[in-house]
Parts: structure tokens; sequence; C-alpha cells
């Protein structure tokens, strides 16, 4: 992939059929990119990254300042989140497979799982416990949601993502929506479907994108915050 550096940050550049040129910081460590329609000269890309510098920076800090989680070993009392509440993790031993249940109870995130199933297998068994969970949260907020705007999507997935909540195929009609969510306090998941479903209507975030937003979701703001000043996971994700 092409990059260029500038004031010792490294960009990666991606032109692309679009008609807009767009930057983005990317979780978890700050990467840089641009999006640059094809009819944009390198010189012109280069100009536009240096004015720019200031705010990258000012973004690459807001994920130096992020509190993380330290890398998880699935064991009792150890932190987890699941609908941006904090739970301990509760480990009981069951003596067959089919007897194998995640499920929160009071403040405990309760897992019965076999005594002989390995770290990763632990990790597995709660991964796919958020994403049903995720599953069933989901359609009750885009069925809410397609009504306001007046959208219809044709299908969405779930999906374990590196550097976005969520993304949106314009031209299919379908949306993906990070795994991580789960995590997130459900009004932050709503600001996600809200913001993927607005692309149906602007492709770009531009102001006309900004408007819609504060249109149909005025704490938008509010939310992004909060989906920000949560703990991310150890380096495999965020924001």
């Amino acid at each position: 992939m092409p990059q260029l550096t500038i004031s010792n940050i490294t960009i990666d550049v991606v032109r692309k059929d679009i008609k807009n040129i767009h930057l983005s910081v990317n979780p978890p460590d700050g990467s840089v990119k641009i999006a640059s329609p094809l009819r944009i000269d390198d010189e012109a890309i280069r100009l536009f990254a240096i004015s720019k510098i200031p705010w990258i920076k000012k973004q690459q800090k807001k994920f130096e300042n992020q509190q993380r989680q330290s890398e998880r070993n699935f064991i009792t009392r150890e932190s987890h989140y699941y609908k941006g509440q904090r739970f301990l993790l509760n480990i009981i031993e069951v003596d067959s497979q089919k007897k194998q249940k995640i499920h929160v109870s009071n403040n405990k995130l309760i897992m019965r799982i076999k005594k002989s199933i390995t770290k990763e297998q632990r990790k597995k068994l709660l991964t796919e416990w958020y994403r049903s969970e995720l599953k069933n949260m989901i359609p009750p907020l885009i069925n809410k949601w397609e009504k306001k705007i007046g959208v219809k999507l044709s299908g969405w997935k779930v999906r374990q993502m590196k550097t976005k909540w969520g993304s949106c195929n314009i031209e299919n009609r379908t949306i993906l929506l990070n795994l991580e969510l789960a995590k997130k306090p459900v009004q932050c998941l709503e600001y996600i479907v809200v913001h993927e479903l607005l692309h149906l209507i602007e492709r770009n975030h531009n102001k006309q994108f900004m408007k819609l937003l504060d249109s149909h979701l005025p704490q938008w703001e509010l939310y992004r915050d909060q989906l920000n000043q949560f703990p991310i996971s150890h380096p495999e994700w965020s924001y």
C-alpha cells in the first residue's frame, strides 16, 4: 500500500472511485489512512495531509490515553464487560459439554464449562456468547430506525473488525457491526446502527451527514464519547 510520511506520521494512501478525500485515524494504535479519489494527484494528497496534522495528533493522543484491558486469561474474578457494565467472571466446572452455559447474574458473568477446556476454548465460548447476545440486540434497533429514518436494509452481519465499529455497503444496502459492541453500552450500539443506516442516505461524513445525525440522534456525540471512554480490548481492537 502506498504511504507518505509527514511530521514522523506514516499515512497509508488508498485510491478509490470516490468523490471526496477522506482521512481516518484508526485504533488501537492511531494508524492513519487517507482514501483519495482517483483524480487527485500525490502533491494534493500531501498538502491535504499536512493541513490535518494537528487533528491527527489530537486523535492519536485520545487513543494513547484510552483505558485498555490487560490480556484476558478467562479465570474466576477476572473483569469482563457486557452492555457497558463490568462483571466478574465466575467459572463453574461441569461434567459434560452439554451442560456448558454462559449467563449473567447480578454482577457476575457465569461460565459453566468443562474443567478440561483450554484458555483458547474458553475465549472461543465467550466470544460466541457475545456474538449471540449482540445478534439478539440488533434487530429491534434496526427495525426502529429503519422506520424513523425511512430506509430499508437488505441485510446485516456481525463481524470482528480491527478498525471500525461498523460499516455500510451502500450498493448492497447491508451493514456490518463489530462484535465488540456487545461489551459497550446499548446506547452506543444504537448510535452505530443509526450512523450506518444514515449512510444509505448520505455516503460521506460531510455537513449533510452531520445534520442527519443531529436530527435523528441529537445525543450522538455523547454516545460516541461514551464509546471511546469504555475500556477497549487488549491490543486486539478498538475504534
